[in-house]
Order: C-alpha cells, then structure tokens, then sequence
C-alpha cells in the first residue's frame, strides 16, 4: 500500500491524523473493473488507463472527485497494479498541490466488486460517509446537491444507507428513447428505490411485490434511467456487503438483495436523478465510441479536450472541433476534417485524409492514407495507401503499405502488420496472451502470418482460453449502461416508440450465416419477440439490436455519421461481419421506406430517395470492394434487398428504385449490379418474382456497358 503524506500546518483548530480523516469525504476508486470487455487491449493494461480522448480514463474520475470535495481516495487495485500505481505516483494527483489530503492505492486479490468491498471493510478505513465510483466514469455533474440530499436524509433516518446517481436516458443527444435493461421502482416523494429489476433477455416481465404497490400508491416504475455507477454510501453498505458473502455485483446481487430484504434489515437505499449534467460509464467499447464523440462535440463540458487535463497537454479548439496539439505536422495536401484530434509530435503526409477520428501523440501517418471513425492511440505508425475504418488502433502498433483495416476491428500493443494485410472487422489482434500460472499476468505468443502477413507480429485473439485457467465475467443485464445490448452475446431491448407494420423489421435472413431469422412481431406491449435458430442465437441478438437502432435513427432524422457511430459501437462489441452490418442496415432502410410510403403516403420513388440520398454514407461504409473485379459486397447487398422485397407488397418498384438510386449515388457500380444480376442465388424460384421491373433497368446497363466496349475497341 502506498500512500501520500498528509499535508503539513493544519490550520489552527483543525484536527489532524485520523480524527480530520472522520470529518473529511471519502471516496473508493475501483480501478478494476472485473471485467474482459476491452481485451485484447486489457491483457497487458488496465482499463483505467486506457486512453479516452487521448486522455487516461482515471483522470476523468480524479477530476470529478476532486470537484466534489473529496479528501481521501483509495484507489482499489487487482489486475495490472504495478501499472496503475506507477500512473499515480508520476500523476499531478500525487504532487503536493493535489486537492487530496491522501490518497492510498490499496492491492487486493478480488475477483468481484464485493469481494472488494468485504476486504474494503475488513480494512477499517472508512469512517463517514464516502462515494464509491469506478475508474471509467466521465462527469461534469455538481455533487453537492445529491451529497445535502443525503445527509439529510441520513440525519432524519439513519437506517438512509446510500443514494445512487441515475440519469434520464434523454439528458444527451446520445441516449435513445427506448427501455434499459433495469427498472427501477421509485417513490417520486421520497426518491426511495423501492424494487429494482433487471430485465430478462426476451421479455417484459417484471414482478413486482403486490404489497409494495398497495403501501406505495404513487411509486413510478421507471425504466428510462441509466446507472451512473456513482453511489454515495454510508458505512453500513460495507457491513451489509460482509454479511452477505455471496453478493458479488453492486446492482444484481447487493440493490437488489438489500431491497428484497427490506422487512429484515430495515435499510432503505434512494434515488438522485439527473437530467441537465453529463454523467456515463465507458462500460464497452460502444459507449467507448459514444463517450469519446461526446467529449469532442463538448457536450461533458468542461471535461473538454482544450481543457487539459493532464500535464504537458497543449490542446486548443478549431472551428468544426477540430483540436490540435502543439508540434503538430501537416502536410499542405493533407485533409483534415471535422471533429478530430491530433496529439502532439503526430505527423500526417501528403494526400492523407484524416476525419471523425482521434489520434494520439508521436504518431506517423504516411502518404494518401484514409481515417475515419477510428482511434489511434500513441507511437503508432500508418505506412503509405493504408485505409482504417472505424477501428481502434493500440500504442506501439505498426501498420504497412496498403493495408485495409476494416470497421471494427481492434488491433492491440505493438502488432506489426504486412504490407498489404486485410483486416476483417471482427477481428481482435494481439501479441499478448493471458497466462494465469505464473507470476506474469500474460506472455507474449508467437505470430500468426495468416493474420499478420509475412514478417509481422501477432495473432488473432481468442475469447477463451480454458487451457489458460481465466474465466470470464458472467454477463448479464446488469452489464449495459446504455439502453442497447453492447458486448453481451444475448440481449433485446423494447423500442416502445416504434411504430411498426406487420412487415417486419428483421424480416431479412441471411444468405452466408448460419442465422435463420423467421420472424419478430411487435406486440402491443412495444417489445420485439424474436424466433431464430438457437445456433445463431447470438446473430439474431446483433441484428435486432443493430437494424432497431438505425431505424430508430432514421425516424428521428439523425445525422449519418451518428447513426455510423452506434452502427459501429454495436458492431465492435459483438464482433460481427460486415454481411450482418449489411443485413442490419437494409432491414431498417425498407422497413423506414415502407414507413413513408403507408404513413405519409408518400411514391414508393421518392419515400427511397429520401432515405438513401441522406444515408448514402452508411451505406457506402459497409462495401469494400471498390477496387476489386469481384463484387461480393455490393452483389450482398443487393441480395439481402432484393429477399427484403420479396416479402413486401409493392417489392419489384422497391428493389427497383433502390438499385437505381443507389447506381446513381454512385454508391453501386454498373459491375456490382451486373453480378448480381447473372448471380444464381438472385435467380432462386423464390426471389425471381421481384426482378421483373429492374430487368430493363440492367439491360440498359447492359448495353451501355456494351457500347462502351465498342468505344474502347475503336
């Protein structure tokens, strides 16, 4: 254990030592976050000191606490301790000028957050009332109203054991307007959290006690709030956590026994909502995405990147947040676009475009390389012709000439690509590999060339390794703070906003999985009941997920690179192919088409071309196969459309205008149609009734093409 002095001249009157700690707040960082979300990346740092707009995700919660008052941190260590210790001591928060009075960083062996709390309590440090918090929480939030509410509420009923942080899921431009995974049964009087649920995956059972319902007439079942994972305690949380040895999550297992038992222990446990504050947890590496774009679009003000953080930071914002450290160099034919960052010591070569991304420091970017959405973190270096879309790209990482790093795809410390490598979105490439057996906690493997190309570092990352002894988190409905399944491999959430005709949204089966999509019905109650395979379970859970979420997106009118950004997020976290994006996109755009068509009565021609001219990009986003002679994205494309319109009413114009429309966007080629044309699979007995409008759509290419041949020949 390691520990910061005490600052010295107390002001007279003051006490000192271990009576001033019983008057100051409190605070418990868990830094930990006993979770393998963020692997490969995890494997070798905490996630803690994983970089968030190019700053460590722990300074975020440093600066929070230190706003509210805090006086006395204790930072819980398990995995990566040496790492974390060593970041404190060389961080401001160790300086004699830091806000803290002590600032303890205490080793434990937990493998759960009550493990770390009954060792917390076994320690005897805690004296008043302090706030626990993980180390990934980014918030602007003012603390002292909801820590006034507490303690008056402690001094009215001391059996008042914590206050829990939640927000309304409409509060950011990010939330969305559908169910979280938990409900909480709340007394609006008393802001007493009287039941609390989490909801089971394909269903919208929750059971509530009757008598609660009959003593607490006017209590709100409350499903549209997100976990902040802020708690303001009282020593008794960490007496109960003792007591019940078993308990292990703070939401599944402590809320919901300690309400549960209400009749036995007597302690009650309250609400502060927020609606006008910034407050999430990066929990995955969807709300990863989502945080990062919020902290660039400034909406956690002051937690801005031109507000700098850190020591030695330089940042300063440009119009169309655009920021930029000092040392920065540009090359004059270099493009950089809107809402990007760029690190100190980074340099970008001619012909290079750089948009929506961030990059870190000391960073190399060769000649006409392409960015976008993506995340590269410090001393990484791109070679020349290098496409990276919507990837996260760790420190030390090299990546050769005309490389393709494909949306999603996670590429960790040090990997060395080939030039010319491909990487597919849904993989996870790493040098580390866990190693549980020794002192090490992971060792370095040798490379796969079919992953990394010849003379390259790395391997494809698997998910478990039962040889190595590591077991990974159970995952429930616990694991998502934001109202959509991110990395759990099952879940469905209710869009009770969505109002959608019998044709259903996830109508679209795929052709090269092994997922069978029968059918979803949406009920009366607003939720979706999915049937599909069980082997393609989890399949069937990314593209409900997906196709609602940009179809909700569409309804409200968002702009496409936000829908691109939650597209991606989910993609990520669920490691799927760039066939199931596809299949994910076209369901919410025929599903939105015939929305326009039946509710505003709009041509089926011009309800396609609303839809498709604002959305073009994402539709663009998932073909990568401009430069090649073989179409297989745009002909897949195609074939998940043209199985949609099979299923709709007026299927042959749908099929129709979308292909036309898109040729014209110059989102298909005249190549992509034309394969898909003389495609067997198009020509299935079942499919071929919807190709009879567009035939003279592809003789005209045809012979276009032809003449075209004639020309060249002469």
């Amino acid at each position: 254990m390691s520990r910061k002095p005490q600052k010295q001249n107390a002001p007279a009157g003051k006490k000192g030592g271990d009576d001033e700690r019983a008057d100051s707040l409190q605070a418990v960082i868990l830094a930990d976050s006993y979770e393998t979300r963020f692997n490969p990346f995890t494997l070798e740092r905490p996630r803690c000191l994983l970089p968030l707009a190019n700053t460590p995700m722990i300074e975020y919660t440093f600066d929070f606490l230190a706003n509210a008052g805090v006086q006395d941190i204790f930072v819980y260590c398990g995995a990566h301790t040496a790492l974390v210790e060593e970041y404190i001591r060389k961080s401001k928060w160790s300086l004699p000028s830091s806000p803290f009075n002590s600032l303890e960083i205490i080793r434990s062996t937990s493998r759960s957050v009550g493990d770390a709390m009954r060792d917390l309590d076994s320690r005897h440090l805690i004296t008043g009332d302090f706030i626990v918090m993980s180390a990934d929480v980014v918030s602007n939030l003012p603390l002292e109203g909801a820590l006034a509410e507490h303690r008056a509420r402690r001094v009215a009923d001391k059996n008042a054991i914590m206050t829990m942080i939640l927000r309304k899921t409409d509060s950011t431009p990010q939330a969305r307007p559908r169910r979280s995974a938990a409900s909480f049964m709340v007394d609006p009087i008393k802001r007493r959290c009287l039941h609390y649920q989490e909801t089971p995956q394909y269903t919208d059972r929750i059971d509530v006690d009757p008598d609660l319902t009959l003593s607490h007439p006017g209590a709100e079942l409350r499903n549209d709030l997100i976990d902040c994972y802020i708690d303001i305690c009282t020593p008794d949380v960490l007496a109960l956590w003792t007591d019940s040895f078993d308990y292990e999550s703070p939401r599944k297992h402590f809320l919901y026994g300690v309400l549960k038992d209400y009749e036995l222990n007597g302690k009650t446990i309250h609400t502060h909502i927020i609606d006008d504050h910034y407050a999430r947890r990066v929990r995955n590496l969807q709300s990863y995405q989502m945080v990062s774009r919020d902290i660039v679009q400034r909406w956690a003000y002051p937690l801005c990147l031109d507000s700098n953080l850190l020591v030695g930071q330089s940042y300063w914002h440009d119009r169309d947040n655009v920021y930029k450290e000092k040392n920065v160099i540009l090359a004059r034919s270099c493009v950089i676009k809107s809402e990007t960052v760029i690190g100190g010591g980074t340099s970008i070569a001619d012909g290079s475009t750089i948009g929506s991304s961030i990059i870190g420091r000391r960073c190399q970017i060769g000649k006409n390389v392409r960015i976008d959405g993506s995340h590269i973190w410090d001393d990484t270096t791109i070679r020349d012709g290098t496409r990276v879309q919507d990837a996260i790209i760790a420190s030390g990482a090299i990546v050769g000439q005309s490389c393709n790093i494909s949306s999603g795809a996670l590429v960790s410390y040090g990997v060395q690509l080939a030039d010319g490598t491909s990487v597919p979105g849904s993989s996870r490439i790493t040098r580390a590999k866990r190693k549980r057996d020794t002192g090490e906690e992971y060792r370095m493997v040798s490379s796969d060339v079919a992953v990394v190309g010849k003379g390259g570092e790395g391997y494809e990352f698997e998910e478990l390794d039962a040889e190595e002894g590591y077991e990974f988190e159970e995952l429930d409905a616990e694991d998502d703070d934001e109202p959509k399944a991110v990395a759990s491999p099952s879940r469905l959430y209710s869009l009770p906003d969505l109002a959608l005709s019998s044709s259903s949204i996830s109508s679209v089966s795929t052709f090269s999985s092994d997922v069978s999509i029968e059918h979803i019905q949406h009920s009366k109650s607003g939720s979706f009941a999915t049937s599909i395979s069980k082997d393609g379970q989890d399949d069937g859970d990314f593209h409900h997920d997906a196709a609602s979420s940009v179809f909700d997106s569409l309804q409200r009118g968002d702009a496409s690179d936000v829908v691109q950004l939650e597209l991606m997020g989910l993609r990520m976290s669920n490691n799927a192919s760039d066939h199931q994006v596809r299949c994910a996109v076209v369901a919410a755009f025929m599903q939105r088409v015939q929305q326009l068509v039946d509710t505003q009565a709009k041509g089926m021609g011009e309800a396609v071309s609303e839809v498709v001219k604002k959305y073009k990009e994402l539709v663009k986003r998932t073909i990568f196969d401009y430069e090649k002679e073989t179409k297989d994205d745009q002909v897949d494309f195609l074939l998940l459309v043209q199985k949609d319109a099979v299923a709709r009413e007026k299927g042959e114009s749908i099929l129709l205008f979308t292909a036309k429309e898109l040729y014209e966007l110059d989102v298909l080629e005249e190549e992509g149609l034309l394969q898909w044309w003389g495609d067997e699979r198009a020509r299935e007995a079942e499919l071929e009734g919807v190709r009879g409008q567009i035939k003279q759509f592809v003789e005209w290419l045809e012979n276009a093409d032809e003449e075209s041949g004639s020309e060249e020949s002469e």
